[in-house]
């Protein structure tokens, strides 16, 4: 049995990227699993707060528990993919590679992988205004992920969600797929210094 194909949309928060796993699933072209780092995040905070209901004994930072989790998070979240993967299932990872670490993690796991890379692209002043009328997302997310998130310069395929519908990006996504093109980019892309970020 081979391994299962990756699909990688990289964008923003608010670029789009769960509407168009959504697309991608309710086509049925190809059978997909959706894996978002949303859900990795959000279930974890419900573990913790249905495990530990009460108000902690001291306050801590934001900073101090992204530090002492996220990492963490992302790996078990990148270990996960690549274990369907070698299961044999075709997975739609919905992320936001925004640090060079996280990269290198990113390129470690997955070099291996048959990994379709692609771009979910919309500009800051759209993102701006997604966010401010999804309501649920912290204002200025998006455009404080803009520069690192966008920094890559070659993907396999990008879609760009200001001029394509989730469908129309879907559509485009599986046509890719099925024109046994080769996923090369991934393979091109090399390790990153690790710089603050």
């Amino acid at each position: 049995m081979k391994q299962g194909l990756l699909v990688f949309l990289n964008g923003t928060s608010s670029s789009g990227k769960t509407s168009i796993s959504t697309e991608l699933i309710n086509q049925k072209e190809i059978l997909f699993y959706h894996l978002s780092i949303d859900d990795f995040f959000n279930n974890y905070n419900e573990f913790i707060n249905n495990k530990f209901p009460d108000e902690p004994i001291r306050a801590v930072d934001d900073q101090v528990v992204a530090q002492i989790l996220d990492d963490s998070i992302i790996s078990v979240y990148y270990s996960t993919i690549k274990l369907l993967s070698e299961m044999g299932f075709n997975v739609i990872v919905d992320t936001v590679i925004n640090n060079d670490k996280r990269f290198n993690e990113f390129l470690d796991q997955f070099f291996d992988h048959p990994t379709l890379f692609i771009g979910v692209i919309c500009s800051k002043e759209e993102l701006i205004r997604r966010e401010q009328a999804r309501g649920d997302r912290k204002i200025g997310l998006a455009a404080s992920q803009f520069s690192k998130v966008y920094c890559f310069n070659e993907y396999d395929l990008e879609v760009n969600t200001e001029e394509l519908n989730p469908i129309e990006c879907a559509e485009k996504i599986l046509s890719f797929i099925k024109s046994n093109k080769d996923y090369s980019v991934f393979k091109k892309l090399s390790k990153r210094n690790v710089s603050a970020s």
